[in-house]
């Protein structure tokens, strides 16, 4: 008798369980029987036999680790992590240190970034696998930038409030008709185990499923499609309609139930529209010896495109994205891989509208498992995939991104806190509506001495003003940055409030009164600093902590330009003598632009500036693994030449700079003083 838990996933994987009782069987004979199933992958009744065996015998390694892997695997995380954190406190001789990677995976799942990072970085150490290392130092990348991403302002996601829409097995693959008041999307459609023991006629075959926004615009019972769709016998799912409404593309898949395993998946095409959908035909040019998914209709080179995802040989990973050219009457080109978009991880989901390409991805730095990216399309090639940020993406597994006609509302799925979930509260996605303001405000604001220096860990207050009087307040510290965000609403007045320590508070007022576009309001604070009581003479020597960001003042950079001016070295031949006098010690280099140009491209300029300094430290003998470059792009300008603001190369040339950090070994070391500067 079979149980099956969460079908589908993606690649149509699905979880098996035996659904027969647990007998009163010795401890030892509930080990057995527990590795048994864990060894055929039947992790959600292993998990029920070995945690009963590990109530008697906690000291078991082997079982603290099925207990954990198989959590893992079904995505119980909260109790993966407990199982993980025990493992390795009883696994003194390291033999289980290959599965760090997933227990600081594991850690990032539930927002714990800190000792995330900390686990990661131990693997990071300890593995032989270079491959493996790689995928954990992105994880790592991954759960540093969370720390510090802010939310994504003019931003709603909330879960779909429908329980016949969102049940507690899984949802897929939801998009919007053409005219953005029908959605289709794959279900199950139970809210229960489905069990197979031979006599059981329920069907456990995903579906594709339609609801129709009624007048108070409520997503309506949903109701499956015809059999001419939904085939007997097949999973039927990631379904994407054209942009005319005209033609429906999903897949068909199998699943081979005795090794939970797909043995197929092809995409196939109806024509038809308005639910009127005639016989699916496969599509020819993209299916083969290999399985297709996620087919989604788009643009290229100014031809009809299928973008869709496979793991078809000479790929970079996983599943990677491709797209082939539509020829007419469901026959396409060969499919070509698109190279700026793939990594060694997995690629899927992909999702056109105007010009870009919106994919689920778990091979670039993300804040969870699958983060939501997007790449532009500039006429000659795609650029380099950006995380779509807090909110649309969480800590869990956030998919198949879509956007409604009017770019305006959209959908994800994901198993992200407060899904319904038929086993563990992550096991399961449900669809979430994503819906954007269409007018809408922000205010970026940050805190400046008179000198015009950055001002970090500063207190804001942003104060609603009704009739002359203060109202509604909301605050927010700055914490590493100097400079926080604020969601505004419309036809409103406001005064924000900067206050620090050491310093008198500065105030500034403003309103969005009458505003008809959206506007991101820029507003800087410059606070006066108190006087200080009379210092002992200065030492000899500064003293430099670790975390403390010490700036190499003569690594300056032209405009536009990443190369390292012979000026820099000066500074470059200090830190090369500190690697050497402190051997253990690793550092972190960050590099800042100008306001000048496009955000997007300042980030990739500071990340080439810092990279260039790390390449001149090893050229000079310095082990890569003791070097990190960050690039932080515009980010941290420390004056008011912020985007729009016209100033002098000069005072550009104040933000083009590069930093060090000690981020391990000496918590202190001494240098002599007026080396650098200290920010």
């Amino acid at each position: 008798m079979r149980v099956i838990m969460s079908i589908l996933m993606l690649a149509l994987v699905s979880v098996l369980a035996t659904a027969q009782p647990i007998n009163k069987s010795s401890t030892e004979q509930l080990r057995v029987f527990g590795t048994e199933l864990y060894e055929n992958g039947d992790y959600v009744n292993a998990i029920e036999k070995l945690k009963l065996y590990y109530k008697e015998e906690r000291d078991n390694v082997d079982v603290a680790y099925m207990l954990a892997d198989a959590s893992y695997k079904i995505k119980d995380f909260k109790y993966a992590n407990t199982r993980y954190k025990n493992l390795f406190k009883k696994d003194e001789d390291g033999d289980y240190n290959k599965d760090l990677f997933n227990y600081g995976r594991s850690l990032k799942m539930v927002g714990e970034y800190d000792l995330a990072s900390t686990v990661l970085e131990k693997f990071i150490e300890t593995t032989d696998n270079e491959a493996k290392k790689e995928m954990a130092k992105i994880e790592f990348d991954g759960a540093q930038q969370a720390i510090d991403m802010l939310e994504t302002l003019g931003l709603t996601v909330e879960r779909l409030d429908s329980k016949d829409i969102n049940s507690k097995q899984s949802e897929y693959s939801p998009s919007y008709s053409s005219d953005g008041q029908t959605m289709y999307y794959a279900s199950l459609a139970s809210n229960k185990l489905i069990v197979l023991d031979g006599s059981n006629e329920e069907d456990y075959h995903l579906k594709i499923f339609t609801s129709r926004k009624d007048e108070k615009g409520k997503w309506a019972k949903p109701t499956p499609l015809s059999t001419e769709i939904n085939r007997e016998d097949y999973h039927t799912g990631n379904v994407k309609l054209s942009p005319d409404g005209n033609a429906m593309y999903f897949t068909r898949a199998e699943i081979d139930p005795s090794t939970n395993e797909v043995t197929s998946s092809k995409i196939y095409v109806s024509f038809g529209g308005d639910g009127n959908w005639g016989p699916a035909q496969e599509v020819q040019g993209v299916n083969g010896p290999y399985l297709a998914k996620h087919p989604a209709v788009g643009e290229l080179f100014g031809r009809e495109v299928l973008y869709f995802a496979s793991d078809m040989e000479g790929g970079d990973g996983g599943f990677d994205i491709y797209y082939a050219t539509n020829k007419g009457d469901g026959v396409f080109g060969d499919p070509v891989r698109l190279l700026q978009v793939n990594t060694p991880g997995d690629e899927e989901t992909p999702f056109y509208k105007d010009g870009n390409l919106y994919f689920s991805s778990t091979g670039f730095p993300g804040m969870g498992g699958y983060d939501i990216f997007y790449s532009t399309w500039d006429g000659k090639r795609w650029s380099n995939p950006i995380n779509m940020g807090k909110g649309y993406n969480s800590p869990l597994d956030d998919l198949f991104f879509s956007l409604s006609p009017d770019g305006y509302s959209g959908f994800l799925t994901s198993n992200r806190k407060g899904t319904s979930s038929v086993e563990s509260s992550t096991c399961c996605n449900d669809i979430y509506e994503v819906l954007l303001k269409k007018v809408e405000a922000t205010l970026v604001t940050g805190a400046f001495t008179e000198d015009k220096k950055p001002i970090d860990s500063t207190d804001f207050q942003l104060i609603e003003i009704v009739n002359g009087k203060m109202g509604n307040t909301e605050a927010k510290n700055s914490n590493k940055t100097n400079k926080v965000n604020y969601a505004l609403e419309l036809e409103k007045a406001y005064a924000i409030i900067a206050t620090k320590e050491g310093y008198y508070p500065d105030t500034l007022e403003f309103n969005t009164v009458e505003l008809d576009e959206s506007t991101d309001f820029a507003k800087v604070l410059y606070l006066k600093k108190k006087p200080e009581p009379v210092k002992p003479k200065v030492p000899e020597y500064d003293v430099i902590t670790i975390n403390q960001p010490i700036e190499l003042k003569n690594i300056l950079y032209d405009f536009d330009d990443d190369k390292i001016l012979p000026e820099a070295e000066q500074d470059l031949n200090v830190i090369l003598g500190l690697m050497n006098q402190y051997p253990e010690m690793k550092i972190q280099l960050n590099s800042h632009t100008d306001a000048q140009g496009k955000d997007k491209y300042n980030q990739e300029l500071s990340q080439r500036r810092a990279s260039s300094a790390k390449r001149w430290l090893i050229q000079n003998g310095i082990d890569v693994a003791r070097i990190r470059a960050v690039g932080k792009g515009e980010t941290e300008i420390r004056n008011e030449c912020t985007n729009g603001v016209k100033c002098d190369d000069d005072q550009h040339r104040f933000n083009r700079r590069t930093e060090f950090v000690i981020i391990e070994g000496p918590t202190t070391i001494q240098i002599e003083k007026k080396q650098f500067k200290k920010n």
